[in-house]
């Protein structure tokens, strides 16, 4: 199976007046209105801590994550763009791969906007694991995307470690040379990811190697926020 097969994103799928009076005001107002936009700077985004933990409530239990900010800049502040936005408020767990090789339970699930042109933002710059150094073992979360530079909204969690989606730099595409982009780990609750990895597929949903994968009742995703990092 090849790393876009294991690891696809949304494509797949891949917020008693004078009415005279009124009118001129508007007229007068409107374009000052224009020019104080335009001239306006964009705010730049507060600086993240190096961790940045969420909580993810989903319907079967709450998945506590460390997203690193300090290795995977760009993939931890696309994550936290979603969710201080409440972008990531009722998604769902779409999609379960596993995979039926090696150690029980391998493989992963996986959760997004699928697309969702009211949730999505653009795309980011892609962060391989040859440069952040966050591999993709169990507990791991990573970006879903089609072609490096596509991932946006959609994100798996592993059952177990897929070092088939790091980054390989002797890979014979160009694809498999760019890898996935992981950017945390879960932190508590890999019993929630498990459950929701042993909900019931459909045998007929999904295209191509992800027929057979998709949740026939989706999990849905209640909320997710930033939570305090307790410190010792």
């Amino acid at each position: 199976m090849s790393k876009r097969g294991i690891h696809q994103g949304a494509a797949l799928f891949v917020f008693g007046h004078d009415p005279g009076m009124a009118s001129r005001f508007a007229l007068f107002t409107a374009p000052l209105l224009l020019t104080l936009t335009a001239a306006a700077p964009a705010p730049k985004p507060a600086p993240l801590p190096d961790t940045v933990r969420v909580a993810m409530v989903t319907e079967l239990g709450t998945i506590t994550l460390d997203l690193d900010a300090a290795h995977a800049p760009v993939t931890t502040r696309n994550f936290v763009r979603y969710a201080d936005q409440r972008r990531f408020d009722g998604i769902t767990f779409y999609r379960v791969m596993r995979l039926p090789w090696g150690e029980q339970p391998n493989g992963l699930i996986q959760a997004g906007t699928k697309g969702d042109p009211r949730r999505a933002l653009p795309g980011i710059a892609h962060e391989p694991t040859t440069i952040t150094g966050i591999r993709h073992k169990a507990g791991a979360i990573s970006m879903a995307r089609n072609a490096p530079g596509t991932a946006a909204g959609d994100f798996s969690i592993l059952l177990s470690d897929l070092p088939g989606l790091d980054a390989g730099p002797d890979a014979a595409t160009d694809d498999g040379k760019a890898g996935f982009a992981a950017f945390g780990h879960v932190v508590e609750s890999m019993d929630v990811v498990r459950r929701i990895y042993d909900v019931p597929l459909s045998p007929t949903l999904g295209e191509g190697v992800m027929k057979g994968q998709m949740i026939a009742r989706p999990v849905r995703v209640i909320s997710v926020r930033r939570v305090v990092v307790p410190t010792n």
